[in-house]
């Protein structure tokens, strides 16, 4: 019973577990809305802005989650 709570808490944290990354994608499809309205005869400019957008946004979330957690000695090696 306990490994099934500790799935699902595992899982719910992927989707509420960093607000950064909630708040860029909110901003990203803002920004696109913005564009869409702006240019309604482009949407290829608006589908741009999301697609490159969302990416910008994790990427950068992945990257900055990867130095957060790095090992503090570069001589550490992961057993997995």
């Amino acid at each position: 019973m306990k490994a099934l709570g500790a799935a699902v808490r595992e899982l719910a944290g992927l989707f509420v577990d960093d607000g950064w990354l909630a708040l860029e994608t909110v901003a990203v499809v803002t920004l696109a809305g913005i564009v869409a309205k702006l240019i309604p005869d482009v949407p290829s400019a608006a589908g741009g802005v999301l697609l490159l957008g969302c990416l910008g946004a994790l990427f950068a979330n992945v990257v900055q989650e990867m130095t957060s957690h790095a090992p503090a000695s570069a001589d550490h090696v992961d057993p997995m």
